[in-house]
């Protein structure tokens, strides 16, 4: 009885690492509701850093400001399979700092966990809202 050797096939790791293409097989980035997020995980657009008015009128730069943990609102695009409280195209008050930033297909995102989002803004109504520890 003889033994048969495996066929082999050969692999293009050329463009495993650092590519931003999107699933296996496909020509170009999946569209990011393609995208699947683990544990409670929230996927939200980059807040705009354009410039600022202060109370007395004055146009304050993003580049002259000083890095102040400062909230800023944003667009929620994707949430994970344990997420609670938040759904998709929910507003929801961050500190920007706290995101990792996520480029798919050119566009900027923050990859933020439930627990760091301070508000919601919705027009849904859950009688159960609230964070967990």
């Amino acid at each position: 009885m003889t033994q048969q050797k495996p066929k082999l096939r050969s692999v293009d790791r050329s463009k495993e690492h650092g590519s931003t293409a999107g699933p296996a097989g496909s020509t170009g980035p999946a569209p990011v509701e393609h995208m699947k997020l683990t544990a409670d995980r929230i996927l939200v657009r980059v807040p705009a850093e354009s410039e600022r008015e202060s109370k007395g009128c004055l146009l304050i730069p993003a580049t002259a400001a000083h890095p102040v943990r400062r909230c800023v609102w944003s667009d929620v695009v994707l949430v994970g399979p344990d997420t609670r409280n938040v759904k998709p195209k929910d507003g929801v008050l961050l500190i920007p700092q706290t995101g990792l930033e996520v480029e798919w297909e050119g566009d900027t995102y923050l990859l933020l966990r439930e627990r760091d989002i301070q508000a919601i803004a919705s027009d849904r109504t859950d009688s159960q809202a609230g964070q967990y520890l």
